[in-house]
């Protein structure tokens, strides 16, 4: 064998700084020169760093990653390149050397954050990416544009509003909604489709949601009739709305005919027609409205009741006109009496 008389006695020997190896000469070198030497790791003992310091053979350069592990954690003795990396024992935050220069730092398109890459990514591989939106600048919309990140849907309701006035970084739904920045009317969103609408069971109206409701909350609204198309007694009817209480007395007027939208206690009431205005001599008598409650007005004698007459005659414009009387009032039961307990 080489050493044999490479003894450094017979013939010159392995020198002092040779790397540590129990290999034969003829292993690197050859018999008609001793350089260049084809290397062979097998039968060298140690770490790589006791040869591969940078006097006895190659050692890391300047710009090698900040590292406690052996040169074969990442690169093998067949070549450096590629090297198979692995973070186990690298010192340092992730920017240290992922800064675009010693490794891939973050790309032109990369969200904007002073968060280190372990935030979000792992060691193993970039993608899938658990993104963490602690130290994240900027406004929603910056990443948030439907290129970086998602952005609004097609169907989203029409805002300039930022995402974080509605949704939370941990989950978009549920989402809490303010009114505020939406532009457009209300029925734009609140068309059964991308917002609750009017429900079946709605009142008929052109009017806008917040007419009568508002931003906060649907119940109590606060109802206006302008832009009501239909009758009163389509909503009045007892369900929808308000309708004629037990105790109204019986009709087949509508109730704007007496009442006002405004209130019901303030009586617009009408006895009048085209034909004749001001007084009762209208289609109606008096018992096809005075009914339920005929009986129980106050008549003044007890021989007037139940006939209207006998009290109001004298509101008539055009007096007791045989017509009037004799249609629908009994004035003998009034002109019965004396003359003197008349004019009571």
């Amino acid at each position: 064998s080489c050493s044999t008389c490479h003894n450094g006695t017979q013939a010159t020997g392995k020198p002092s700084n040779h790397i540590v190896t129990t290999a034969q000469c003829d292993t690197c070198h050859t018999t008609t020169g001793w350089i260049p030497a084809h290397f062979d790791h097998s039968g060298v003992t140690g770490s790589c760093s006791t040869c591969h310091n940078g006097t006895q053979a190659t050692g890391k350069p300047s710009n090698h990653v900040v590292t406690t592990a052996q040169c074969d954690t990442c690169h093998t003795t067949t070549a450096w390149i590629p090297a198979h990396f692995d973070h186990s024992g690298v010192t340092g935050s992730c920017s240290t050397c992922h800064n675009g220069t010693q490794a891939t730092g973050k790309p032109a398109g990369h969200i904007t954050t002073t968060a280190q890459c372990d935030t979000c990514h792992t060691t193993t591989a970039w993608i899938p990416a658990h993104f963490d939106h602690s130290g994240v600048a900027g406004s929603c919309s910056t990443c948030h544009n439907g290129t970086q990140a998602t952005g609004k849907p097609s169907g989203h309701i029409t805002t300039t509003a930022q995402c974080d006035t509605c949704h939370t970084t941990t989950a978009w739904i549920p989402a809490h909604f303010d009114h505020v920045g939406v532009a457009g009317t209300c029925s734009t969103c609140h068309n059964g489709t991308q917002a609750t609408g009017k429900p079946s069971n709605h009142i008929v109206t052109t009017a806008q949601c917040d007419t009568c409701h508002t931003t906060t909350a649907w119940i109590p609204a606060n109802f206006n009739h302008s832009g009501v198309a239909g009758s009163c007694s389509t909503c009045h009817n007892g369900t929808q709305a308000t309708g004629k209480p037990s105790s109204h007395f019986v009709t087949s007027r509508q109730c704007d005919y007496c009442h006002l939208t405004t209130t019901w206690t303030s009586l617009n009431f009408h006895h009048s027609s085209a034909n004749y205005p001001g007084d009762h001599r209208v289609s109606l008598t008096c018992k096809d409205c005075h009914t339920s409650n005929a009986e129980i007005v106050p008549y003044p004698y007890a021989a007037y009741a139940p006939y209207c007459a006998a009290c109001h005659a004298d509101q008539f414009s055009r007096g007791h006109s045989g017509t009037l009387t004799s249609r629908y009032y009994n004035c003998g039961s009034c002109h019965s009496i004396s003359r003197t307990s008349f004019n009571k």
